[in-house]
């Protein structure tokens, strides 16, 4: 009998044409696909606070960071695509989450590290893209706000019904069931992150033309009567974990992986994709930064479309500020959706006679076509939306905390499991020369690590003595 809207019934048995070699969902994900997810986790609105993170290092520090920390995510993404598959790159067993790539390659301890990592890494950004969507779409209101009433104007709306109006479009998002369906949302944000990062460079270029007189140094911002020398070493310190964290994708890169087609092989493409993705980060981080220092110069703001380096043409800095928002709302999906499958997963091996957990129900959606619904994933999706957004509301510096997270993640995820995996996989004679410089790329990325974990505690203690809850943020 032909489906109505209305009409629901119980998905049964698939067909084989539908499910790859293991029995699970067939995958049709290409490089193409899977650059556009690296470039929504990677380019985010951070690519616009660059300019400050250029001026605190200057025009000598600041390039050679970006350029420095480009190699190494780029060559760590490619040892982590080739243990996707055990033992064999090619041939060998798929491994689904970053989770299970380290059980396959160490085993022990190293998983349930990986997990803590990886998952608090994940709950983290999605609260954090919480806030600064919600600050991008506040920043449209100034906008408005500055070009009719002049740049001296109170201008300060309230976040919260935009944090509301946020969290409300990621519950419906959040019932997209996996990773393999979210190509078209990836895409959609990977445009917005290019048009939102060609206004601002476009803007930074008509300003430096325009004839700006900014001063710049090759040391970046100077002691003196408005920065002491221990706020300029905090500075450095945070500039250079927001340099390091911006590029690190390897939260997810697994998961990105699994969406790929098996053949060419999912590594070969992985690589390509990653190749494409870091490349084009680099060229719009080089740009942004370096050309946003030029205009901005020492006095660089934070984010110079939400913080106001620009005010003219307001119109303009709507649509880049609308772009960053929708850009957020994509970005929130590709980091959230290997959380709920690891939760759903194991869900469903605790409780498998569950139909609630378990049973998907068909649903036809007018204009959409048929949909999968499964009642535990609407709760639970639900549920965690909210949760996200309530700790935005009550935490909003947590873009502070988030520098934290991140500090304490990316080490292990970005470098020190696939540099240890790499080693067990290929054997590597233990102070052999590739041993001894693997290890000292290890070592130094746990440093710089450290040194971003200092500056962010500096920075979330800083927050805390003029924290009022639900205070509108600014």
């Amino acid at each position: 009998m032909e489906s109505t809207p209305s009409t629901l019934h119980i998905i049964n048995n698939p067909t084989s044409k539908n499910l790859d070699d293991d029995g699970r969902e067939k995958r049709t994900g290409t490089w193409v696909t899977a650059s556009a997810h690296i470039i929504t986790a990677v380019i985010g609105s951070g690519v616009l606070s660059l300019a400050w993170a250029i001026a605190q290092l200057g025009w000598v520090a600041g390039p050679a960071v970006l350029i420095t920390f480009s190699f190494i995510t780029y060559f760590t993404s490619t040892l982590l695509a080739d243990a996707y598959r055990a033992p064999d790159p090619v041939h060998g067993k798929r491994n689904y989450t970053y989770m299970d790539v380290v059980r396959a390659s160490l085993g022990g301890r190293n998983v349930l590290l990986c997990g803590i990592a990886q998952y608090a890494n994940l709950v983290g950004v999605t609260v954090g893209y919480t806030i600064t969507a919600s600050i991008s779409i506040v920043a449209v209101k100034k906008s408005n706000c500055y070009h009719d009433h002049g740049h001296s104007a109170h201008c300060n709306p309230s976040n919260y019904p935009f944090m509301a109006v946020f969290a409300v479009i990621q519950m419906v998002l959040s019932q997209i069931p996996n990773f393999h369906k979210l190509s078209w949302l990836s895409i959609v944000a990977a445009v917005m992150s290019f048009a939102y990062s060609l206004i601002g460079l476009g803007l930074s270029i008509a300003k430096v033309a325009g004839g700006v007189d900014t001063k710049t140094t090759l040391t970046g911002t100077e002691v003196g009567q408005h920065l002491s020398s221990s706020e300029k070493v905090w500075r450095m310190f945070q500039a250079v974990g927001d340099i390091a964290f911006a590029y690190a994708y390897s939260t997810v890169l697994v998961e990105i992986q699994d969406t790929l087609r098996s053949h060419p092989p999912e590594n070969k493409m992985m690589k390509r994709a990653s190749l494409v993705g870091v490349s084009t980060t680099t060229l719009f981080y080089m740009l942004c930064g370096c050309i946003g220092y030029a205009a901005f110069g020492n006095d660089a703001p934070g984010n110079f479309l939400t913080g106001f380096g620009f005010y003219e043409p307001f119109w303009l800095i709507d649509i880049a500020n609308v772009c960053i928002a929708i850009h957020l709302i994509g970005a929130y999906q590709v980091f959230c959706q290997p959380l709920f499958g690891f939760v759903e997963l194991k869900c469903r091996q605790r409780w498998p006679e569950s139909k609630f957990i378990t049973t998907e129900h068909e649903v036809n959606v007018p204009c959409c076509g048929v949909y999968p619904i499964n009642m535990f994933r609407l709760v639970w999706r639900t549920a965690y939306v909210i949760v996200t957004a309530l700790v935005a509301m009550i935490f909003p510096f947590f873009n502070s905390f988030l520098g934290l997270i991140g500090a304490g993640s990316f080490y292990p995820l970005s470098v020190y499991f696939p540099v240890e995996m790499y080693i067990a996989r290929v054997k590597i004679r233990k102070f052999s020369f590739t041993w001894v410089w693997l290890k000292i790329l290890s070592y130094t990325c746990l440093v710089v690590s450290l040194v971003a974990a200092v500056g962010s505690v500096q920075g979330l203690l800083s927050d805390l003595k003029k924290y009022k809850p639900f205070e509108t943020v600014s």
